[in-house]
Order: C-alpha cells, then sequence, then structure tokens
C-alpha cells in the first residue's frame, strides 16, 4: 500500500476511540409508497474519532509528534479498532480454527486472511491485510500447522505455505489472529487546547479506513 507507514496509533489513546463501520446506501421512493435500496459500496469502511482517548498532556503531545510524523492525512498506519481487533468475538481467545480461509486443492499455497461477519441472513468477508506480527495461527483440516510451515506477510494479510505443507485437495484451510485497521487522517489540521497546567484536551481526531 503506497503513502503507509507500518506504525501504530498510540494504544493507549486508540482503546478510548469511537466509531465503526460505515456503508453506503441509495434509497429511491418510488410513488407506490414502496422503496428501493442499492448498496453505492461492496463493502464497508470503518471511521473513528481519537479525540476521547485524550486525557492528559502526554497524550496531546503524542498525538501532535504522530500527527506531524504522518503528514497530516499524507501517510495512512496501523490502528487498532477498540471493539473488532481479533479473529474471534470479544472475550474468546483466538484459535487456529476462527475463520475460513479457503479449500486446498494440492496446488495453492497462498491464502489471504478474512474476517467473516454473517448470520442465518447473510454475510460478508472482509479481507485482513494488517495482522499483528506473531499472533497469526493456522490449521489445515483441523490440524495446527507449525509456524515453519507457512510464512505470514504482515504487510499484507497473506499467508503462504511452504514446501511440503501446501494443503490437500478438500483440506480446508483456518487460521485465527490479532489484526489493525490501515487508517489515515482525515483532517490536516488538529486544534489543541489545554484544560489545564497538565492536561490537554483535543476535540476531534478523525480517522478513515484506507482500503487496498
Amino acid at each position: 500500500m503506497s503513502g503507509f507507514h507500518e506504525v501504530r496509533f498510540p494504544l493507549r489513546l486508540a482503546l478510548g476511540a469511537t466509531g465503526g463501520p460505515v456503508r453506503r446506501t441509495d434509497i429511491v421512493n418510488l410513488s407506490n409508497g414502496r422503496e428501493q435500496r442499492n448498496q453505492r459500496w461492496r463493502n464497508s469502511r470503518r471511521s473513528y474519532d481519537a479525540g476521547s482517548g485524550i486525557k492528559s498532556l502526554a497524550d496531546l503531545y503524542a498525538v501532535l509528534e504522530f500527527f506531524e510524523a504522518r503528514g497530516g492525512q499524507l501517510h495512512a498506519f496501523r490502528f487498532r479498532d477498540p471493539f473488532d481487533w481479533k479473529s474471534c468475538a470479544p472475550g474468546e481467545t483466538v484459535s487456529a480454527t476462527d475463520q475460513v480461509l479457503g479449500e486446498g486443492d494440492g496446488e495453492r499455497a497462498v491464502f489471504q486472511l478474512v474476517k467473516t461477519y454473517a448470520d442465518s441472513g447473510g454475510g460478508w468477508a472482509r479481507r485482513v491485510t494488517k495482522p499483528v506480527n506473531g499472533t497469526v495461527t493456522v490449521s489445515v483440516d483441523g490440524v495446527v500447522k507449525p509456524e515453519s510451515a507457512f510464512e505470514v506477510d504482515a504487510t499484507t494479510g497473506i499467508v503462504t505455505f511452504e514446501e511440503g505443507h501446501v494443503p490437500a485437495a478438500g483440506e480446508a484451510v483456518r487460521a485465527g489472529f490479532e489484526f489493525d485497521v490501515p487508517v489515515r487522517f482525515d483532517i490536516d489540521r488538529i486544534e489543541m487546547n489545554l484544560a489545564h497546567f497538565d492536561a490537554g484536551r483535543i476535540p476531534t481526531i478523525p480517522l478513515t479506513e484506507v482500503l487496498a
């Protein structure tokens, strides 16, 4: 991803952020009172506000430094979603069987990390492109594979099986992982003020997801 810095927004500030997924839907009201809905975006896009995470002057300076190092909106970076940052549900432990990546055919060695959100009415598979280094576990047909059996590109979320470990035909490939969201600042100006001598405040720090 061009214009991307492989650094994470300060975690202590991200934990106080608000936000979540955004979708775009066109709704047309028909003359008979009914409506027609059309999906404008194929994928959702996360949007956050990290301003509420600022609690001290040290926090304020950390954001200032991080903002300047990214050149404002110029360079994207990693951000940990405080609500959705691993392959399983909140409160659960990451497992090598959490998410289905695909099915082996005896030749395919490359699989993209994904996280699927689904219920009985439908579902959506989200590409995970920024896994956290050292957190990815992989299983083939329910058997957890050793780390020597595959490589994970932490900058793209691509899992590549080593020679001799390529999944056989019909074998389900699954994975568990922690991940960050690629985002950028959605402003080129940050408003700061000192609430007290040792406390700072930034009313809003909008962040928007950058889709690869």
